[in-house]
């Protein structure tokens, strides 16, 4: 399994970003000659950036004799979305590096089937945000997702002042109507992306989860939902991860991870 960190200049933003991608070993995988290899995006949390699921999961590990290219991006703080402030994240990261990784990386598959996306806290919103507006991938999966908009709950408060959910939600108002809730941007989806969420019980997102989840469902989403013990922690994530692996239609055994 290669590590690579790419640097290129985003047009859409204006600057230059850095992504981290894994890579397969040709060595290591039952179809080295594969030139339609399937891509699976992992988005960070607040306060995380493209190294954070290298630094604190096991994620090359779990995929080193796995035929799937792993790609770990950056927003900063904003949310996978086009900010009021100017900086449009989600162009960024859903339409332009898809292309920019083309050309990188030729054998990465652009089919439905074969492109995933997952992403925990921010990331789990950011995942089904982008799955549901774009309908390009085939598999979203959201661990301890914030994926419930009510700006009037403690928890936002703590996350950010009102100036900062406005800078990159705009108007707060009424959550339910914001055109970057999950549930608006569900409304438009094609509903054929198959979607995975998990919350610990002791999450302070827990609860939104649970309305989210009620949502997507009633909605008509095919959803895999469960949740257990837990806090807002690493800890799970690592397992979840594992889980969520072996839940995409990929090649993943534990017996060859662990030789």
């Amino acid at each position: 399994m290669a590590i690579m960190r790419i640097e290129y200049h985003s047009e859409v933003l204006d600057m230059s970003r850095q992504v981290n991608v894994l890579y397969p070993d040709r060595n290591r995988v039952e179809n080295p000659e594969d030139t339609d290899i399937p891509v699976l995006y992992l988005l960070h949390g607040m306060g995380g950036n493209q190294d954070s699921w290298l630094n604190r999961s096991t994620i090359e590990r779990l995929v080193r004799y796995t035929n799937l290219i792993v790609v770990m991006v950056n927003t900063d703080k904003g949310w996978y979305s086009n900010t009021t402030y100017g900086m449009n994240y989600y162009d960024a990261i859903a339409e332009e590096l898809p292309q920019v990784l083309k050309r990188f990386f030729p054998n990465m598959s652009s089919k439905r089937e074969k492109n995933f996306i997952a992403g925990l806290s921010m990331g789990g919103y950011g995942a089904f945000k982008i799955a549901l507006s774009t309908n390009r991938f085939s598999y979203a999966a959201s661990l301890s997702g914030a994926l419930y908009f009510d700006f009037d709950n403690p928890a936002s408060a703590e996350l950010g002042s009102p100036a900062y959910w406005q800078g990159v939600f705009g108007d707060l108002s009424n959550g339910a109507t914001n055109p970057n809730s999950l549930q608006n941007i569900a409304k438009l989806s094609d509903k054929k992306t198959k979607l995975y969420a998990w919350c610990g019980e002791e999450d302070f997102l827990f609860e939104g989860h649970q309305l989210a989840v009620a949502d997507l469902t009633e909605a008509g989403f095919d959803l895999e939902a469960s949740h257990g013990p837990g806090k807002h922690e690493w800890y799970y994530w690592n397992q979840q991860i594992e889980k969520v692996l072996a839940w995409l239609p990929i090649d993943f055994e534990l017996e060859e991870r662990l030789s």
